[in-house]
Parts: structure tokens; C-alpha cells; sequence
């Protein structure tokens, strides 16, 4: 089986090179300002990035994306301390509903103590913080220049730490490694140009939508058990606080 940090590491490399061409394309120059601000957004991703495939590789998909999305807990805490302007009571609720749905959906009284959920639990946790930098990051800078400095800088720390866990892969590791890092380059493209229209709580907010993503391909791809109905409950909650958090930031505009 192929290394978490290996997959990590493809993911970031293929992203560092993905984000050259584009500025090749465009003929662009990097605009750093906040040197602070991109090293931290790099290195508390990379942390949380690992952390939550090495998560689904020693739990399961449901369980891993479930304790990644505690993240939304620690953020809110953080932000009503850190970003005065994004300080939202009603935000915080919505936070609260989604992680009692999130603790639904792990069926706490089923689920006997396993040391592994630590490793999502830490990617929640470092996810917090990584949502946070990216956030004040976008302040300053263009999509373009955070990915760089994230993809560069995580492919530097997966590499000095998981040296000797990489190697050239034959054909069949090469799809999967190929496939995966592409749709986590795309995901994280994504992410933080979606950052610039969202504050970081409703950001973390409706990511969590990923949660019903994974409880329903869970079963079929990864042979996962299926949500039980207090665990649809949970989902239910999910999906009721990103609606209103839509809702209310459309009202606001």
C-alpha cells in the first residue's frame, strides 16, 4: 500500500507545477506581501493534509472526512478572537447545529475508542488554522501566489520528512497517484479562490457538504458501513446549517 505522505507529496508537487504553467500562460509575476501569512497557510496545510490521508488510511473515508470536519469548531473559536469584523453569533450557531450532526453521524454510543481518529481529529484541528491564514491571506494576495507558496512549500516538507517512502511508481501507482493528486489540485484551486466571496466560518461551514459526500460513495467505493438513521439525522443538521448560512449572507450583500 502505497504511503499517505507519498500521496501527499504527488498532490502538492503536481500542484506547484500546475500553478507555474498557469503563471507561464498568463506571463505573471508573483506579488508576496505577507511572507508571514503564506508560510502559515503552507505548513498547517500540509500538517492537515497528511493527517486526513493518513486518517481514511487507518479509519475509513466516512470517518476520516467526519473528524476533518471538525475544523469548523475550532475555527469559529478562533476567528471570534482573531477576525473582529467575522464575529457572527448566528455563525456560531450554525457551527454548533453542523458539529451535533457531524456527532450523529459518528454514532458515538456504537463506536468504541480507537486511538487512529486522533490523526483526523489533528487534521481537523490544523485545518482550523490552515482556513484561518488562508482567509487573511486573501487579503493580500491573488489565488495564484497562495498556491504557489503552498504547493512549493508542501512539496519541500513532504519531501524532507517521507524521503524514504518515495519512489517511481509503476503504471498502476502511477493512475491512482496521477488521478488523486489531480482532483486535490483542483479541489484546493478551488477552495481558495472560493475564499475570496466567504468568511472563513461560512467557508468551513459549506465544505462540510463533503460529509454527505462521503457518507454515500463511502459504502460504494470504499465498502464503508452506511450512515444509520441517526447518522442521516446528523446530515440532515449539515445540510440545514449551510442553507441558512447562505441564505444569510445573501441577505447581507
Amino acid at each position: 500500500m502505497l504511503d499517505p505522505g507519498f500521496f501527499v507529496f504527488c498532490r502538492f508537487l503536481m500542484g506547484f507545477f500546475v500553478v507555474c504553467g498557469l503563471l507561464l500562460i498568463q506571463r505573471r509575476d508573483l506579488r508576496p506581501c505577507r511572507y508571514d501569512l503564506l508560510v502559515g497557510r503552507a505548513v498547517f496545510n500540509s500538517i492537515s493534509v497528511f493527517c486526513f490521508f493518513k486518517a481514511v488510511s487507518v479509519t475509513s473515508l466516512a470517518e476520516g472526512n467526519i473528524l476533518n470536519m471538525t475544523y469548523p469548531v475550532f475555527l469559529a473559536v478562533i476567528s471570534w478572537f482573531v477576525l473582529k469584523e467575522q464575529r457572527d453569533r448566528v455563525a456560531i450557531g450554525m457551527v454548533a447545529i453542523a458539529i451535533a450532526g457531524i456527532w450523529l453521524i459518528l454514532a458515538p454510543e456504537q463506536m468504541a475508542p480507537n486511538i487512529n481518529n486522533f490523526w483526523g481529529l489533528a487534521s481537523g484541528m490544523t485545518a482550523s488554522l490552515a482556513v484561518l491564514y488562508l482567509n487573511m491571506s486573501r487579503r493580500h494576495h491573488d489565488t495564484e501566489t497562495i498556491l504557489f507558496y503552498m504547493f512549493g512549500i508542501g512539496a519541500m516538507i513532504m519531501f524532507s520528512v517521507f524521503h524514504d517512502r518515495i519512489f517511481w511508481p509503476d503504471p498502476k501507482e502511477f493512475y491512482y497517484l496521477f488521478w488523486c493528486a489531480a482532483s486535490g489540485v483542483a479541489g484546493q484551486y478551488l477552495l481558495t479562490l472560493g475564499y475570496r466571496y466567504v468568511t472563513a466560518v461560512e467557508g468551513s461551514v459549506l465544505s462540510s457538504s463533503r460529509i454527505l459526500m462521503a457518507a454515500v460513495f463511502g459504502p460504494w467505493m470504499a465498502l464503508d458501513p452506511a450512515l444509520t438513521a441517526a447518522g442521516w439525522m446528523g446530515a440532515g443538521l449539515i445540510l440545514t446549517a449551510n442553507v441558512v448560512l447562505a441564505v444569510r449572507r445573501s441577505r447581507n450583500k
